[in-house]
Parts: structure tokens; sequence; C-alpha cells
């Protein structure tokens, strides 16, 4: 069965960080890239980061440009998400995302909220 298991996340201050791991299955992972997207309270989806197959590129929104790190470990089948100097604005539920073609896989969600 093809899966992502998400971890992490949680209750944060501004200023704080917080990792998003994210455990995957049932599929090559090395072999695909990988996508973290969020979805604030009452707004769409909004892609965050994206990481290549290889791990050599990876890419931001410019709302996590400076304060994001995407990065895997293929020999774990994971990906990872470290948000550092976490703003109100990033509360939001994370979802880990793999897509190619006819090949769409979304992890459960994790919930990050930042509040003082």
């Amino acid at each position: 069965e093809v899966q992502l298991v998400q971890s992490g996340g949680g209750l944060a201050q501004p200023g704080r960080s917080l990792r998003l791991s994210c455990a995957a299955s049932g599929f090559t992972f090395k072999n695909y890239d990988m996508n973290w997207v969020r979805q604030a309270p009452g707004k769409g989806p909004e892609w965050v980061s994206g990481i290549n197959s290889g791990g050599g590129s990876t890419y931001y929104a410019d709302s996590a440009k400076g304060r994001f790190t995407i990065s895997r470990d293929n020999a774990k089948n994971a990906v990872y998400l470290q948000m550092n100097s976490l703003k109100v604005e990033d509360t939001a539920v994370y979802y880990c995302h793999v897509v190619r073609q006819f090949f769409d896989v979304w992890g459960r969600g994790t919930q990050v909220t930042v509040s003082s």
C-alpha cells in the first residue's frame, strides 16, 4: 500500500521552530520528487516547498524562503521540512505530497499552529 505518514508539527510561538517528517512506503521513494503543501483555515492549498528525487535541488515559495528547509533521506524513505522563525501566518495543515502523471498521493496532514 502506498502511504505517506506524517509526524511532527504542533503548537509553537512566533519565532520558534518546528520540524515535519514524512515517511513514505509502497513506492520507490528515491525516484520521486517530493513536496510540502499547506492549507490555512479558510484558504486554498498553497505549495510550500519541493525537492527533487536525488535531493540536490530544492524549491521554496516566497513565503518560505530563508526560513524553511526541505530535505530528504532516501535511505530512510523520508522527507522533512524544518521550519524556523515561524510566523502566525504559517498556521495551517501541512501535507506531504508526491505526484507524477497519474501517481498522486497525499499524507493525512499535520496541524501547525503558531500563536503566542
